[in-house]
């Protein structure tokens, strides 16, 4: 799946939903990160061929970000926030197919540690209602 050419600042923000995701229930468990760090080895590596200038793929700041977020104990509601403005800010970024795979990851990371909880269940419809 290749879209338009994508930029840091998108999988930043990506990263900001995905953390909210996992924080919703104010824990991260090494699952979810695990899980997270799988999906954007199998699939958001795939979706475009941006690099930044040390010549990396630009998908990888998915996880440098989720990292940063996760080190400085960022809250559920800024990040998923900051993610829902940058949505409506940019939305010739979010393709039927970006929108589908944002969803797909979520619900990887949300399931990767005893399923899905009230928390994450709530934060998942939320997103849903934003994306559609």
């Amino acid at each position: 799946m290749k879209t338009k050419k994508l930029n840091i600042k998108f999988y930043q923000n990506i990263a900001k939903v995905f953390y909210a995701i996992a924080k919703s229930d104010n824990h991260i468990n090494l699952h979810e990160i695990n899980a997270l760090k799988q999906v954007v080895k199998d699939k958001w590596l795939m979706i475009d061929e941006t690099f930044d200038v040390f010549g990396t793929d630009t998908a990888y700041q998915i996880e440098v970000v989720f990292d940063w977020l996760y080190s400085k104990n960022a809250t559920t509601n800024d990040c998923f926030s900051d993610f829902i403005e940058y949505y409506y800010n940019h939305p010739y970024f979010f393709t039927d197919d970006v929108k589908h795979l944002i969803l797909e990851t979520s619900n990887l990371i949300a399931n990767a540690f005893k399923g899905k909880n009230k928390s994450e269940l709530l934060i998942l419809n939320k997103l849903e209602i934003e994306l559609n």
